[in-house]
């Protein structure tokens, strides 16, 4: 880090984190478009965008054919992450879809050992089971939403294996190239699914509405979507780990699920307002969340070099 950081920093880190938790309240917003349709405008948007940054900053965008492909590849796991997640929000609520996306941390510890061969500690495995009793209690509480919940899960998990992916790319290319190509790649994993949804039932009452945006404020949405949650949120991300360490920002967007959920409940009003059981759930799962990199942070071995090469 060249600099330290001051006050205004931690309120900006803090104002991205409270971006991202307010990007489930936009997919509820943007309904009755479906959630295919809401990614496609919302990753086609974001490559332009990116790529008026990129021509603006004169960057290179020279990668390997190879690491091209796996970008893009890597792009269609995020455009399935982000269908997924905004389904979720809309099966369930936007409370429980956050709730779900709070087990994206202890995901990737189960992933990243299988990903790198290394043995799976038992902190991560206690860590686990709290998890699960939190789970427990939002299921047993608010069994009407198990399916929203579910699908917010799956969302959490395809975030954390391409965020382990990325681990090894950012070695290698600026974080702006990596996010154009990985955009790409999601743009077209939506168009797929876009297509996709609209065979699998093409019956709908009013397809068009479902499928392309009908009015100025469903753009003005979406530009918000892709512009500011998207470009601005993950340009500002990248040039904050300047001053703050990783473990410091993966901490701050651990708060992801608490902003979204205060906030949701703030402009959905009752629809939000869940049971004391889902609170005390999602307490136990946050509580775990925050303490596995607070118990990574005290040890003191050295990690082991990640492979140059994916």
């Amino acid at each position: 880090m060249s600099q330290k950081p001051v006050f205004t920093d931690y309120l900006q880190l803090h104002f991205i984190v409270l971006i991202w938790g307010f990007t489930a309240i936009l997919g509820k917003l943007l309904e009755p478009l479906d959630s295919s349709a809401v990614v496609l405008f919302r990753t086609v948007l974001a490559v332009l965008g990116l790529g008026v940054v990129l021509t603006i900053r004169k960057q290179n965008l020279h990668v390997s054919s190879s690491d091209r492909w796996r970008l893009l590849a890597t792009g269609g796991l995020i455009g399935l992450h982000w269908v997924l997640f905004f389904a979720a929000a809309r099966l369930s609520n936007v409370s429980v879809c956050l709730a779900g996306m709070a087990t994206s941390s202890l995901w990737a510890s189960l992933l990243e050992p299988l990903i790198y061969r290394r043995r799976i500690q038992l902190i991560e495995v206690v860590l686990g089971g709290v998890v699960m009793a939190g789970l427990y209690l939002i299921f047993q509480f608010e069994f009407d939403k198990v399916l929203g919940l579910v699908v917010a899960m799956l969302a959490a998990m395809l975030s954390s294996l391409f965020t382990i992916i990325n681990s090894r790319f950012t070695q290698r290319y600026d974080a702006l190239v990596i996010s154009f190509y990985e955009m790409a790649g999601a743009s077209v994993a939506a168009l797929g699914l876009w297509v996709a949804a609209q065979t699998i039932d093409p019956h709908q009452a009013n397809p068009a509405s479902q499928y392309l945006p009908q009015t100025p404020l469903q753009w003005l949405w979406l530009l918000v979507l892709a512009l500011v949650c998207t470009v601005y949120a993950y340009t500002v991300g990248v040039r904050l780990l300047r001053k703050f360490s990783a473990y410091m920002a993966v901490l701050t967007v651990n708060l992801e699920p608490v902003y979204g959920i205060l906030l949701a409940v703030f402009i959905f009003g009752n629809s939000e307002r869940m049971t004391a059981g889902f609170y005390l759930g999602t307490l136990v799962i946050l509580a775990a969340v925050v303490a596995y990199p607070l118990w990574n942070n005290r040890q003191k071995k050295v990690k082991p070099q990640l492979p140059t090469s994916l």
